[in-house]
């Protein structure tokens, strides 16, 4: 853990793995890729943050979007 490439990767593992993981629980069902109301929120949710907008902002984003898509039968 001394070493600088070693401490770094150290850093940014759990970062991947959250990020893995989350993708995984949005776009799967089982075995199958699903693209539904929760693609949406995640794409908005990316905009509000290319946009730089407050986080609470960027979750109440994603959030509604998602329910809105989910309210219109998507």
């Amino acid at each position: 853990m001394e070493r600088p490439l070693v401490k770094r990767l150290a850093a940014l593992l759990p970062v991947a793995l959250l990020a893995a993981l989350t993708a995984q629980e949005t776009f799967s069902r089982g075995q199958h890729l699903v693209v539904d109301a929760k693609a949406a929120g995640v794409a908005a949710a990316v905009v509000a943050l290319l946009l730089r907008a407050p986080f609470l902002l960027i979750v109440a984003v994603a959030v509604a979007v998602t329910a809105g898509v989910r309210a219109l039968g998507g």
